[in-house]
C-alpha cells in the first residue's frame, strides 16, 4: 500500500489541464516548438519588448513602479500591442504569481451580465493575498470589451466603482466609441496607433533572424506594406509564405496572401488610363480569372495608386468618390461583372475630364 501511495500524491499534485486552459484563455504564451505560432511565440513578454508607443509604455511602466496604476482602457486597431502590453504590467507586477492575481476575459465570448455579476464580481471581492513588502492589488483584463452587452457596461460600472481599493480593471477594444461614456470617464484612456513601418521592419527583421529564414528586401518591404501597422498581421503573413516557399520574395508573399502585385495594379491602371471600355474590359477580366484576383483588392490598390498620377485636383476627388461608391457597394455582394463596367466608366470619364483640362 505504502508502494503504491506516493505516485497518487504526485497526481493529485498537478493541476487539472481544464483550469489552466480556463486561466490561459488562448493569451498565454505557447511552447517554442515549430508548430507555435509565431504571434504567441514572439508576444514581448516585458514592456521594454513592446516593438511601439514608447511614450504610452513608459507612462504605464512609471505608474505600476510608483504603485498608482489607474483603471485603463487601451483603444486602436488590431495587432498594435494593446493586449501585449497589458500582459507585460501584469508580469511585472506579480511575477510569478501572474495567474493567481489576473482575471483574464475576452469580451467577444463573455459578453453578457451574468459574467459581470458573477465571475468578475466574485473574482473582485474575494480576498487577495500579497506577495511582497506591499498588499497586491488584483487586475481583471476584458479583451474586447466593445463586443459586451450595454447592460453589461452598466453593471461594470458600478463593480468597478465598489472595488476600485482591491481591483484594478483594464479595457482593451477596438472602437472606443462602443465603451458607455460612464466607463471611459472611469478610465485613464491611451489609444495605440497603427504601428510605424520602422517598428514593423525592425521586428519582423527579429524574427527572421531568430528562425533563420531566407527573406530579401523586396519580401521584407512587401509584409511591412501589406501589414498596414499590424503586427500580428505581419507575423501570420511571414510565417505563411514561409510554410509555402523556402525564399520569401515579393511574389511569394503576394502569391501566399492573393494580393495583386504592383506591377500587376500598374498595368491594370494603365488599361485604365488608355484602353477603350471594350478591350479594358477584356483585359481586367482576363487578369482577374489568370491570377484568381478579387475586384474589391483591385479597387483598393488602384485607388492608392490614383495617389501618385499628376492630375487636376477636381477630377482625383471625383474619381476617389466614384471608387468608394463602387467600393461600397462590392461589399453587399453585387455583380462583379457590372461594378467592373462601372470602375472602367469612372475612368473614362475621369480621362475625358483630363482631355478637357488640358484643352
Amino acid at each position: 500500500m505504502a508502494e503504491t501511495s506516493s505516485p497518487m500524491e504526485v497526481d493529485a499534485a498537478a493541476p487539472p489541464p481544464t483550469a489552466l486552459g480556463k486561466l490561459n484563455k488562448g493569451k498565454a504564451p505557447v511552447s517554442d516548438g515549430k508548430s507555435a505560432p509565431w504571434v504567441e511565440k514572439y508576444r514581448p513578454q516585458s514592456l521594454a519588448d513592446v516593438a511601439a508607443h514608447r511614450d504610452i509604455v513608459d507612462t504605464i511602466d512609471r505608474l505600476t513602479s510608483e504603485n498608482r496604476l489607474p483603471h485603463l482602457l487601451l483603444y486602436g486597431p488590431p495587432g498594435t500591442g494593446k493586449t501585449s502590453t497589458i500582459l507585460a504590467v501584469a508580469r511585472k507586477l506579480y511575477g510569478s504569481q501572474y495567474q493567481n492575481m489576473i482575471l483574464e476575459l475576452n469580451a467577444s465570448d463573455d459578453r453578457g451580465i451574468d459574467v459581470v455579476r458573477q465571475q468578475i464580481q466574485d473574482f473582485a471581492s474575494a480576498r487577495s493575498l500579497s506577495f511582497g513588502a506591499r498588499p497586491s492589488v488584483k487586475l481583471v483584463l476584458l479583451d474586447e470589451a466593445d463586443a459586451m452587452t450595454k447592460d453589461a457596461q452598466f453593471a461594470l460600472r458600478r463593480v468597478i466603482e465598489k472595488h476600485t481599493k482591491s481591483t484594478r480593471f483594464a479595457l482593451i477594444c477596438n472602437n472606443v466609441n462602443k465603451i458607455i461614456p460612464a466607463l471611459q470617464s472611469r478610465c485613464t484612456r491611451f489609444r495605440f496607433a497603427p504601428l510605424d513601418a520602422a517598428h514593423v521592419r525592425e521586428r519582423l527583421q527579429h524574427v527572421i533572424q531568430s528562425e533563420g529564414l531566407d527573406v530579401d528586401d523586396s519580401g521584407l518591404t512587401s509584409l511591412v506594406r501589406l501589414s498596414n501597422g499590424d503586427m500580428r498581421k505581419a507575423l501570420n503573413i511571414l510565417q505563411s509564405t514561409h510554410m509555402a516557399s523556402q525564399h520569401i520574395d515579393e511574389e511569394a508573399v503576394y502569391l501566399c496572401t492573393g494580393n495583386p502585385m504592383p506591377k500587376d495594379i500598374e498595368q491594370i491602371t494603365y488599361w485604365l488610363l488608355n484602353e477603350t471600355f471594350s478591350d479594358g474590359f477584356r483585359y481586367i477580366s482576363d487578369i482577374k480569372v489568370r491570377k484568381g484576383l478579387a475586384l474589391v483588392d483591385i479597387i483598393r490598390e488602384v485607388t492608392m495608386f490614383v495617389f501618385k498620377i499628376e492630375m487636376p485636383s477636381d477630377v482625383r476627388v471625383k474619381l476617389i468618390n466614384d471608387l468608394a461608391d463602387i467600393e461600397y457597394r462590392l461589399s453587399f455582394a453585387s455583380n462583379d461583372k457590372l461594378q467592373l463596367g462601372a470602375l472602367i466608366a469612372t475612368f473614362t470619364n475621369a480621362r475625358s475630364a483630363l482631355v478637357s483640362a488640358v484643352r
